[in-house]
C-alpha cells in the first residue's frame, strides 16, 4: 500500500508556471497516472498551454477563477471537476481575491517534456 503525506511532498514549478506537490506519482511506483496538487497566488493564470499525451482531470478544492478550454472559458472554484483532453489548450486564472488550489490527476504522468506552448 502507498500512502504518502501531501507535507511530504516538495513543492516545484512547472513549465506552466503553476506551483505543485506531486503527491504520487513515478517515482512512487506508479504507471499510468499522477495525482498533484496544484497552488496558484491570487490574480495568477498558467501560461496557456497543452499535452499531446497527456489528459488531465483538474478538481478545485479552494478559491475561484476562470477556466479556458480550446476557447471555451468557464467560471470555476471548489467542488468542480473540469476535463482537459490530450492536445487541447488550456489556462486557468485565479480570481484577484485569493489563491487557487486544486488537485491534478495525469494519464499518463505528467512530465515536461509533454508540455507545448504556442
Amino acid at each position: 500500500m502507498q500512502v504518502r503525506s501531501r507535507d511530504d511532498a516538495d513543492a516545484f514549478t512547472t513549465k506552466d508556471g503553476s506551483t505543485i506537490r506531486e503527491l504520487l506519482g513515478t517515482q512512487h511506483g506508479t504507471a499510468n497516472q499522477s495525482l498533484a496538487e496544484a497552488t496558484l497566488a491570487p490574480a495568477q493564470a498558467t501560461q496557456r498551454h497543452y499535452h499531446a499525451r497527456t489528459e488531465e482531470l483538474y478538481v478545485l478544492l479552494e478559491g475561484e477563477g476562470e477556466m479556458e478550454v480550446d476557447g471555451a472559458r468557464s467560471r470555476v472554484g471548489p467542488g468542480d471537476a473540469i476535463l482537459i483532453p490530450p492536445g487541447a489548450w488550456h489556462q486557468i486564472k485565479a480570481a484577484p481575491g485569493s489563491p487557487l488550489r486544486f488537485l491534478c490527476c495525469c494519464a499518463p504522468p505528467y512530465t515536461h517534456e509533454d508540455t507545448y506552448f504556442d
